[in-house]
């Protein structure tokens, strides 16, 4: 397949968003840390210090909001959530609707699987039980039963939901599948997890319906030391992966086939993180088996940084810390699950900026639509004309690239190779130094309808029109000389403060035209040209800003 063609197939397919809206609303993984947004920094400055940009500090579970469970999560020796490749979290796989078979503390099956779809080795499988109904964010289920008249969707979705029968993993091994997702709080039954030991009125009600249908105890069905070497030793080494708490557009792809993509943040030290999950199916016309195949052809280049505690902040945000709260070693209590808690400032690693950052009336990440983050695009290197502080031009883009109104840019500046996690790691010169846009760069993004942009430095803006130009006044000297030469001009001459401060966030993101900050990766190694992008970035209803997975696809 072509370039072109490629791009064209990818425009002309149907996108489904399958993840749940992130939000300080959404409950946790119970016993798990929810949610917490604060607001460090305005636009006109807070306690915490800092001048013109809102700026988000968060802190979270792993577990809550669509995620991946890598193999990390039951076995501390195998791969974190950073080592695992995008060719094992994306391919051809089928929703299958088992919500008419299924009840609280029920079981679904291979058989009741396997009488709805056709599952076929390495397939991904996303189980819709129904229990997506308790979602935070979904209407109230009414039940004359319960107290209030509703029911509790908090027990709903992560304590009563139902879960794999004692057969279903060892299927799924033999199935060779990649991932099993589920619309519900656990891909386990909540029965083989701690809610067994924090709700034990619901496990006696578990037990009883285990005896229904299965005609054995809760623990003759799951013999705990069997369970515990299944869940823990083999499905860990076996590659089997777990995507939770999807959402969204499931519905429509009940008992379907499409290609997925479950490009969580590629996180290096714990053993979950979040997911924007995604399927496409054919065009209207085209034929499923021929979409399919083409997909599986279809190579994805990875351009995101490893996502780490070693990551560098923006200057005087917060780095990124992490607390394990939760240890396989603690069977008992935890039932032998390695968790951790997270706290960080968004602007380190790859992140998109979003409206809201610099635009007080701009949409959050998770009100932008997933059509926003994806489409026709091109990798433009200019690294052979910038240098240290040296100013990059509309000019330079548009005599290297077949850029078209509407694109998607990204700039290679070559600045990736002073990253944190580069043999050439300089991160002063990564942070301070690196080149940034002309004066008409702004206007000509908006001229051009830039969809959105990245770079693959710190940041879309030139240093010295930040307030690194404060903290930094010695590389201010060595830039404004070059600007200069340049020029012929002193920098305030030629970016007037009043128009130019922050000008890609200030004067863009009102107009729509946010970017995406820190790529790295693939970028490194992608030739100039056409590409379909994407990216792939939490649903965080709050979030001014948020990181996230950024692909390019290109033909093998």
């Amino acid at each position: 397949m072509e370039r072109d063609e490629l791009i064209q197939l990818l425009q002309q397919a149907r996108w489904y968003d399958l993840t749940q809206p992130l939000s300080i609303f959404m409950p946790p993984f119970p016993g798990e840390m929810p949610l917490q947004v604060h607001f460090f920094k305005r636009l006109t400055g807070s306690w915490g210090g800092g001048q013109g940009a809102n700026g988000q500090l968060i802190e979270w579970s792993n577990n809550s909001g669509t995620h991946l469970v890598g193999p990390r999560a039951f076995h501390s020796g195998a791969r974190a959530i950073a080592d695992i490749p995008l060719t094992d979290i994306s391919g051809e796989g089928v929703v299958v609707d088992v919500s008419d078979e299924v009840s609280d503390y029920g079981f679904y099956t291979p058989e009741m699987i396997e009488s709805r779809v056709s599952v076929r080795p390495g397939d991904i499988l996303i189980v819709h039980t129904g229990y997506s109904r308790h979602a935070w964010d979904q209407p109230d289920v009414e039940n004359s039963d319960a107290q209030g008249g509703i029911d509790s969707k908090e027990f709903g979705y992560y304590v009563r939901h139902p879960g794999p029968s004692p057969d279903f993993f060892d299927w799924a091994l033999d199935r060779r599948l990649k991932i099993v997702g589920v619309d519900c709080g656990c891909a386990e039954h909540p029965m083989n997890t701690n809610i067994r030991r924090l709700h034990p009125a619901e496990f006696a009600k578990a037990d009883a319906k285990a005896r229904e249908l299965l005609g054995k105890s809760w623990d003759e069905a799951f013999p705990p030391d069997q369970y515990y070497d299944l869940s823990h030793r083999r499905l860990p080494k076996s590659g089997l992966l777990l995507a939770e708490c999807l959402g969204g557009d499931m519905r429509q792809l009940l008992n379907q086939r499409a290609w997925f993509i479950v490009p969580a943040l590629p996180f290096m030290e714990v053993e979950s993180a979040w997911s924007r999950v995604v399927a496409l199916q054919a065009p209207e016309g085209t034929d499923e088996r021929d979409f399919l195949d083409a997909m599986g052809g279809v190579e994805l280049l990875d351009m995101t940084l490893p996502f780490s505690v070693q990551t560098p902040q923006w200057a005087n945000y917060e780095p990124l810390s992490i607390k394990y709260t939760k240890r396989v070693g603690g069977q008992d209590l935890g039932l032998g699950r390695n968790n951790a808690h997270c706290r960080a400032s968004f602007h380190l690693a790859t992140h998109m900026d979003g409206e809201k950052h610099f635009w007080a009336a701009g949409r959050t990440i998770g009100q932008v639509p997933l059509d926003y983050w994806h489409g026709p695009g091109v990798i433009v290197d200019i690294s052979d004309a910038v240098s240290d502080s040296s100013v990059y031009t509309p000019q330079m883009i548009e005599e290297r690239v077949d850029f078209r109104d509407g694109d998607i840019l990204l700039i290679r500046t070559g600045w990736h190779r002073y990253g944190w996690n580069s043999p050439d790691s300089d991160e002063f010169r990564y942070m301070i130094q690196h080149p940034g846009p002309s004066p008409e760069f702004a206007d000509w993004c908006i001229q051009r309808r830039v969809k959105w942009l990245g770079i693959d430095c710190v940041a879309m803006e030139h240093p010295m029109n930040t307030i690194q130009r404060i903290f930094h006044p010695g590389t201010f000297v060595v830039a404004n000389e070059k600007i200069k030469a340049q020029y012929g001009k002193e920098w305030d001459e030629v970016y007037p403060q009043e128009k130019y401060y922050q000008d890609m966030h200030l004067n863009l993101f009102p107009k729509g035209i946010v970017h995406a900050e820190n790529l790295g990766g693939a970028i490194a190694d992608a030739e100039s040209g056409r590409y379909y992008i994407g990216a792939f970035i939490q649903r965080g209803m709050e979030l001014a800003s948020c990181w996230g997975r950024f692909v390019a696809f290109r033909e093998t």
